[in-house]
């Protein structure tokens, strides 16, 4: 039975996901929700809570009662208490420093935007994948057959991991944990389009994701993470982000709110 321990203090969206969470088979098995309206009461249980009843995932809105930073306090509680606990947000702040601090800062995997269209199938897929990602553990490479390559840059379709130069690429917020799920969708879907430029419209579409949610905004600080996750793995500070600026690695056509994928050459440092 998977355990989602979410945190929400508007009444209609309970209404609204409630049953669809309850209703899917992440693994098989009834899904058991641990539902707070308050970040307070969230922030008590998990202090209060037993180290070996760890939920599953967290499922976390960021705005509540008009504090922004109320989900960030409970992504703290829940990293204090259980550092491996793979956490999404769920809210109305998709596109904004909002989200740029969840997925820099706050150790979020995922931040879903509540009013995208299909929001409850795409909620249950990227749960149902997070999950998926947690619990087949950490693999050492990609098998073959598996595997997206593009020069040194190497995708396993299976997991959605990614490898630089055989590193893998993490949240450059947090090294230790791993890159989010949006990051590494983004890369893959500019690989497989290369030598192609991927825009801002049909990065939503292929994202799923709603248009006038998924701007170019949000499309660069997507990019930015990526970057950022390529730079850990290299010498030098900013060195992939300084490929990416002489027209290699993740290259911007800022006119036309594009980027494309181009490989970086082997013999580069």
């Amino acid at each position: 039975m998977a355990t989602i321990l979410w945190v929400e203090d508007q009444s209609h969206w309970i209404d609204r996901f409630q049953p669809v969470l309850e209703a899917a088979e992440f693994d098989q098995q009834p899904t058991r929700l641990q539902v707070f309206r308050f970040a307070e009461a969230a922030c008590q249980h998990v202090k209060a809570a037993d180290p070996s009843k760890r939920p599953d995932i967290a499922l976390l809105d960021a705005n509540m009662n008009g504090n922004t930073a109320a989900g960030f306090s409970v992504s703290r509680a829940l990293q204090g208490k259980w550092p491996d606990l793979p956490i999404l947000y769920l809210s109305e702040y998709s596109g904004t420093d909002v989200e740029q601090q969840a997925l820099e800062s706050a150790w979020a995997q995922d931040f879903i935007a509540k009013h995208q269209r299909n929001v409850e199938s795409v909620l249950c897929w990227r749960i149902r994948a997070t999950l998926r990602q947690a619990r087949i553990g950490e693999p050492g490479r990609p098998e073959a057959g598996d595997v997206l390559q593009s020069g040194e840059l190497q995708i396993d379709t299976a997991s959605w991991t990614l490898y630089w130069r055989g590193q893998k690429l993490m949240n450059p917020a947090d090294p230790r944990r791993p890159l989010a799920p949006t990051p590494r969708r983004i890369l893959r879907y500019l690989v497989e389009a290369s030598p192609r430029l991927v825009t801002t419209e049909r990065m939503a579409e292929l994202l799923d994701s709603d248009p006038d949610r998924f701007t170019w905004a949000s499309y660069r600080q997507h990019v930015r993470i990526l970057r950022r996750a390529f730079d850990q793995t290299m010498p030098g500070e900013g060195a992939f982000t300084a490929l990416c600026k002489a027209d290699q690695g993740i290259v911007a056509f800022g006119e036309q709110m594009a980027y494309c994928w181009k490989p970086v050459q082997r013999d580069t440092p």
